[in-house]
């Protein structure tokens, strides 16, 4: 069996070659979705697998129920959530936001023009959730083209202009993460992870890291066991962990 990252790259990989930068909006806009959407039915089976049963959104609504991500009621309105699990008896428990900058922009020739408006959404997020749902574990995952790492610029004498805009990320959201207590900030994600897309035609890798730290790789099944757990300590009663999954306690 595909572990979660092997199983991301070969769903990234049918989603073909990647529109040049000099397509039109709508074009790189379709193709966006298209990755959120490849990486929201990876991410629901892998926590499925993992004793949630229910996640959504189900593998392209053949089983049964919809295969579009749940619309969930929030504190400030109604919100669509890419990846949740959620019970009758307690509701939200666990969600996922997927965001993503796949082009870079024609004017600057980096990947920074969105970066603060995808992090405002993320917040919004956050916030409407934790508010109707405090102890609902959130995490972000903001997926970046490979080129992100390498957008960085110069002055003229050398020294250092702009950092990359992963490196920015990773800056601008450290705030954001790191949500341990349900009476913390209701805009903090509990997890917050910047990933490096590489669609490379015949070669399609995912780089992800933690935000906070650039510079240490970290594979997406230890992220699903930090989000498990979490989803268990928040639950004590209902829930433990047991090989990476969730369980009954007992």
């Amino acid at each position: 069996m595909l572990g979660v990252d092997e199983m991301l790259a070969a769903r990234l990989a049918k989603l073909g070659p990647k529109p040049a930068d000099a397509a039109s909006q709508a074009v790189k806009k379709r193709y966006s979705e298209r990755v959120s959407e490849a990486v929201a039915l990876v991410f629901a089976q892998e926590l499925r697998e993992r004793g949630l049963r229910g996640t959504r959104p189900l593998r392209d609504g053949t089983e049964e129920g919809s295969g579009a991500e749940r619309r969930m009621a929030g504190g400030i309105g109604a919100k669509k959530v890419d990846v949740t699990w959620a019970t009758e008896e307690s509701g939200l428990l666990l969600g996922l936001s997927i965001k993503s900058i796949n082009f870079r922009d024609p004017h600057t020739g980096n990947f920074q023009k969105n970066l603060t408006n995808r992090r405002g959404d993320m917040l919004m997020e956050a916030v409407t959730l934790h508010r109707r749902f405090p102890y609902a574990v959130l995490a972000g995952f903001f997926f970046l083209d490979v080129g992100a790492e390498s957008d960085a610029t110069q002055n003229r004498d050398g020294s250092a202009r702009r950092r990359s805009t992963f490196l920015n990320a990773h800056a601008r959201m450290k705030l954001f993460t790191g949500r341990d207590d349900p009476a913390g900030r209701d805009e903090q994600y509990e997890r917050m992870y910047v990933l490096l897309l590489d669609t490379t035609p015949g070669w399609v890798t995912v780089r992800a890291t933690e935000v906070g730290y650039p510079d240490t790789p970290m594979p997406l099944a230890r992220m699903f066991d930090a989000l498990v757990s979490l989803v268990a300590e928040r639950n004590p009663d209902f829930y433990q962990v047991q090989d990476g999954a969730i369980v009954t306690a007992f």
